[in-house]
């Protein structure tokens, strides 16, 4: 019997805070046999966009959010724990509202659970990340954005979430670790960074407080050009009507633009990285297949 999916995922002011979040749900509903999203009361249409997407798998949920939680994102860790913990699956594949999976890549992604679904050492599958900066031509190389994540967990196994991100397995009621993971031979296509910059803006103006910190002042143009690359691939079918209507479409690096001390740290690990083979992003899982 093949094994059972579940998608979840949770949002909030989607629509204002410029999420693709509606392409990410349908990206993923061919692969799931239930989507569960925690939808929390905000101030725009999200809510109605959600239920507009009319596909019976969708299960929303609807929450409200602690404001008073500033402690490192654990608002999120409590939103997507919300729905994870609605769904029913043998799998649970959590997408974050910018993330979307491409149409092309789902026979991929559904082998690679068959292939795993009866070794119990695999805990999550691990996706690989095109990060899409300024625009839907560029993608950042920089080892410091994550290059691969759990995005695919055992829905049968204890783990919790510390904050959006990723998990954390807890086995004999003891201390949380990474889960222990193999290859899902397919990519997240991650598009956050090429929303409108005023809306990128915003975003991080709305969610800093959570973070109990100053929020960041995004300017695409003000970025470290060695740290991207061109984008030859092609977009998910899912997300090309958001990339037309929503995302910034050029991106042009300012000339005079100097990287700051955090980023020349990161272009010399890439430098090492392309001389040793080695990877110096943040994981948050153990490859044990």
């Amino acid at each position: 019997m093949p094994a059972s999916i579940s998608g979840f995922t949770f949002i909030r002011n989607g629509v204002d805070l410029g999420f693709p979040f509606e392409a990410s749900i349908r990206s993923l509903l061919p692969l799931v046999d239930e989507f569960v999203v925690a939808v929390g009361k905000g101030a725009d249409a999200t809510l109605a966009r959600v239920k507009a997407i009319g596909d019976p798998k969708i299960r929303i949920i609807e929450t409200l959010w602690n404001e008073r939680m500033s402690d490192r994102g654990f608002v999120y860790a409590q939103q997507k724990m919300i729905a994870q913990y609605s769904c029913t699956g043998d799998w649970a594949f959590y997408l974050e509202g910018d993330e979307v999976v491409h149409e092309a890549e789902l026979d991929a992604i559904r082998a690679s659970v068959e292939r795993h679904h009866n070794n119990p050492a695999v805990e999550a599958l691990v996706f690989d990340y095109r990060h899409f900066y300024g625009s839907p031509d560029w993608i950042s190389i920089s080892p410091g954005w994550y290059r691969r994540e759990c995005r695919l967990i055992r829905n049968t196994i204890r783990s919790y979430a510390p904050d959006g991100q990723y998990w954390l397995v807890t086995t004999q009621h003891k201390r949380g670790r990474n889960p222990h993971a193999a290859l899902a031979n397919a990519y997240i296509y991650h598009y956050g960074w090429i929303r409108r910059n005023e809306e990128m803006q915003k975003k991080m103006d709305a969610v800093s407080k959570y973070w109990a910190t100053p929020a960041a002042k995004i300017v695409y143009s003000q970025f470290d050009q060695r740290a991207l690359a061109p984008f030859t691939g092609t977009h998910p079918e899912a997300v090309k009507h958001w990339l037309a209507t929503e995302a910034e479409q050029t991106l042009n690096i300012d000339p005079n633009y100097k990287p700051t001390p955090k980023e020349n740290k990161y272009h010399f690990m890439r430098q090492i990285e392309s001389l040793t083979g080695l990877d110096f992003s943040r994981k948050h899982f153990k490859l044990v297949a």
